[in-house]
């Protein structure tokens, strides 16, 4: 029978139709074209096992855009003889849902399945990712939902509990010039680009398939006199900025990526991903108190002045501004990524935090606490207190922990810069206090 309930119009007659864009011509027809992603959809991938199995289960597709969420989403309920539905979170509420559900519920009890595509399902709120759950659950959908964000961070547990994530990756350069040579087919021509040209187009769409075709569509256009090289392409072309979400995950993935190189003690890597974050649109304050934390965190007393250098380059991008005080700011990574390295401070100071979790309610000893009134004095405040001045080598050796709890020892120096001066300074003291307490 028809289906009453079908939310997705007719294909129109293509001799009808109006122009159509490149990247909807080569749409793929089938798994077996699609470009890229052969972890998933390759012999041993995950997809193809799941297929080949019979067994598929709810997906969410997490990636960068233009590299085939929809397409294989809609290529999925093709295979598997699902009614394909999409909506996006973006244009798509309780209401427009609801109806979605009661379609795929008179769907089912007339024996199909439907596939419902959900893109940019990160959007929808707790309540809504809620919704999907009980249709899950009783086979009336098959839940594909396309994010570029993190799913740990944007989905409810709930959901990802009854779907699998699959990463869907960037094309890669092979990737590209095979859509490339795919789009040339179609168009029954190539692309009047040089060699070098040709590999800046791929450059410029930034792993991004649908991207490539918008560009190549526009290049297909022009009928120069000879091929253009990088200049010219750059001349006709705008450069398409690289993908970056400042409040996304590419957010937090690049910082990750900097601060890595930064402990990594590799300069060059450290300088690229600033660069990246700049060229993204970056905000070099933000950037100026993540590599101050860094000389905090990953460099510590190894070389104390790193925090000086971060500090004086902060200060320094806020005299100057864009774009002259990000070189200080630049100055200051690759002085941290070829500084020793010690996080021993930063590991004491978590240590220590632990510790106090746990014995919060312990005072300190009494000897050590001032006794400003003669009521103090008869509780034994400050009684036996050792002034570390008089004693000749200016250690007195006491007790500083609370009563009964033990001396602990939270900081361990590396042997790396100047925190070997201080592991001889901590190794004399431990040994006089050893000496006073045998003494």
């Amino acid at each position: 029978m028809a289906d009453l309930f079908d939310t997705t119009s007719a294909p129109p007659d293509a001799s009808a139709a109006g122009p159509r864009p490149l990247a909807d011509r080569l749409r793929p027809q089938s798994l077996s074209e699609v470009i890229g992603q052969t972890h998933l959809m390759g012999p041993e991938g995950s997809l193809r096992v799941m297929l080949d199995s019979g067994a598929l289960s709810s997906l969410v597709f997490w990636g960068p855009p233009g590299v085939g969420k929809t397409t294989i989403a809609r290529l999925l309920a093709a295979e598997t003889d699902l009614h394909f539905v999409q909506v996006s979170a973006i244009f798509t509420g309780v209401p427009e849902l609801r109806k979605v559900f009661e379609a795929a519920k008179l769907r089912h009890a007339n024996g199909r399945g439907t596939l419902l595509f959900v893109d940019e399902i990160h959007r929808f709120n707790k309540a809504q990712q809620d919704g999907f759950l009980p249709h899950m659950e009783d086979g009336t959908i098959l839940l594909v939902g396309a994010t570029t964000e993190n799913p740990s961070f944007e989905l409810n547990a709930a959901l990802l509990s009854r779907a699998q994530v699959l990463v869907l990756e960037r094309l890669n350069d092979e990737d590209l010039e095979q859509l490339l040579a795919r789009a040339e087919a179609v168009l029954d021509h190539k692309l009047p680009l040089t060699k070098e040209a040709r590999m800046a187009l791929r450059e410029m769409a930034d792993g991004d398939g649908r991207a490539l075709l918008n560009l190549a569509e526009q290049v297909a256009a022009w009928t120069p006199e000879a091929p253009l090289d990088i200049a010219a392409l750059g001349a006709r072309l705008s450069r398409r900025a690289a993908q970056y979400d400042k409040s996304g995950d590419a957010h937090y993935n690049l910082i990750s990526a900097l601060h890595k190189s930064v402990r990594g003690s590799d300069p060059d890597a450290s300088l690229y991903w600033l660069a990246r974050m700049l060229e993204g649109g970056e905000d070099p304050r933000y950037l100026a108190r993540r590599i101050t934390r860094m000389a905090v965190e990953d460099i510590g007393l190894a070389e104390p002045q790193a925090q000086r250098v971060c500090l004086d380059a902060w200060e320094t991008y806020e005299r100057l501004g864009s774009p002259e005080g990000e070189l200080a700011l630049a100055q200051a990574v690759v002085y941290l990524a070829l500084a020793p390295k010690s996080n021993a401070a930063y590991t004491a100071y978590k240590d220590a935090r632990k510790s106090a979790k746990s014995t919060g309610s312990k005072p300190p000893p009494k000897h050590i606490l001032n006794a400003p009134t003669g009521l103090m004095k008869d509780q034994g405040y400050g009684a036996g207190y050792d002034y570390d001045h008089d004693a000749e080598d200016g250690f007195s050796g006491q007790a500083y922990f609370p009563d009964g709890m033990g001396r602990a020892q939270f900081y361990q120096p590396v042997q790396r810069g100047f925190e070997r001066e201080l592991a001889k300074r901590l190794a004399y003291f431990n040994k006089l206090r050893a000496d006073r307490q045998h003494s």
